[in-house]
């Protein structure tokens, strides 16, 4: 088994199990990996070195390299590449917990946001979709919203 650390364009760093380099090759060729923080799938392969645990050895220096700007001006991370990956976890986390504790509406989640809000419904808490227009109408009729950019490998069942 091979643990590789990888990066997307994005700057986000993540680690990916492989049977083998060619099953990394090959998988990352057709496309089939994709950063866990925003489903960028230009994923490069960073450098890494084996780690041996002899006793009274130190632990690694960790050498903090800059990361070049995504060169794609469709770049849509939900994630900024500086944030630091006790936050990256704690964010993952928040966002799990919100799936975990949310009815999710879908596309009808301005319908459902104004029936809880009018009193037709009883009030739960609910996720889903909306255009920026109705975001902005909920607003304007006093429901208070919030957007949370969900990371596609988030959003269904993880295989």
């Amino acid at each position: 088994m091979k643990v590789l650390n990888l990066r997307c364009a994005n700057g986000h760093g993540f680690e990916g199990w492989f049977a083998s380099d060619d099953d990394y090759m090959d998988q990352n060729g057709r496309g089939l990996i994709e950063c866990p923080l925003c489903s960028d799938c230009v994923v490069t392969r960073l450098p890494s070195a084996p780690r041996l645990n002899i006793s009274g050895a130190r632990e690694p220096v960790v050498v903090n390299t800059p990361v070049p700007a995504s060169t794609s001006a469709t770049s849509t991370s939900v994630v900024p590449a500086n944030m630091p990956a006790d936050v990256q976890a704690a964010w993952l986390r928040t966002v799990r917990h919100v799936i975990a504790n949310t009815e999710d509406v879908g596309q009808r989640f301005a319908e459902e946001a104004r029936r809880m809000h009018y009193g037709e419904t009883e009030a739960r808490a609910i996720r889903g979709a909306a255009t920026e227009d109705e975001r902005q109408a909920l607003l304007e009729e006093g429901i208070e919203v919030m957007s949370l950019p969900i990371p596609r490998a988030l959003e269904g069942p993880l295989q």
